[in-house]
C-alpha cells in the first residue's frame, strides 16, 4: 500500500461519490506489444460495474479482447496548496479512484439499452426520453468492467 493510502483512504461512500460525479474516466488496456494504452472515456456505474460506450471497433476494444485485464481511473483536482516556506512541499487537494478488473464486450441487447439509457441520463438528461434506433444499437459497443480491486485516496 502506498504511504498516503494509510492516512488518506476514501471510504466506500466517498469512492461512490467520486465515481458518480466524475465526467471522464480513463481506461488502460495492454496493446499487442504489452504497452499500456490509456484512453479518456465517458462512463457510468451500473450494478456495481463500470460501463463505457463507444464504437464497436478500435484499439481499446482490440486490446481487451486479447487481454481482459484493465485499469480504470477517475480523479477530481481541487486547489493547489502552496507551502510558502518549501516549494517542494506544495501539494494539490484531490480525490481519485483506481479500479483494477476484467473487461468484456456486452452482447445482451437489453443490458446494452439499459446502460445507454443510464449514459444519456448522466450526460444529457434532457434527451433521456428518446429511444435508440436499431442501427445505432448495432454500431455501439459497450465495455463492462468487473472490478476486482477498488481503491480511493484523497488529500486536502
Amino acid at each position: 500500500m502506498q504511504g498516503r493510502m494509510k492516512h488518506h483512504q476514501l471510504s466506500k461512500i466517498e469512492i461512490d461519490d467520486v465515481l458518480k460525479k466524475a465526467e471522464v474516466g480513463r481506461i488502460g488496456t495492454h496493446n499487442e506489444n504489452g504497452y499500456p494504452y490509456v484512453v479518456p472515456v465517458h462512463f457510468i456505474v451500473y450494478d456495481e460495474k463500470i460501463y463505457i460506450h463507444g464504437l464497436i471497433k478500435g484499439q481499446k476494444i482490440s486490446n481487451l479482447t486479447k487481454n481482459d485485464k484493465v485499469g480504470f481511473e477517475v480523479d477530481e483536482m481541487g486547489a493547489i496548496i502552496p507551502d510558502n516556506e518549501n516549494v517542494c512541499d506544495t501539494n494539490t487537494a484531490f480525490r481519485s479512484v483506481i479500479i483494477l478488473g476484467t473487461a468484456k464486450m456486452v452482447e445482451d441487447k437489453s443490458l446494452k439499452e439499459n446502460v445507454l439509457h443510464a449514459v444519456v441520463s448522466k450526460y444529457t438528461p434532457q434527451l433521456s426520453h428518446l429511444g435508440f434506433p436499431e442501427k445505432m444499437l448495432k454500431a455501439t459497443g459497450i465495455i463492462e468492467i468487473n472490478p476486482i480491486e477498488i481503491t480511493g485516496k484523497y488529500y486536502k
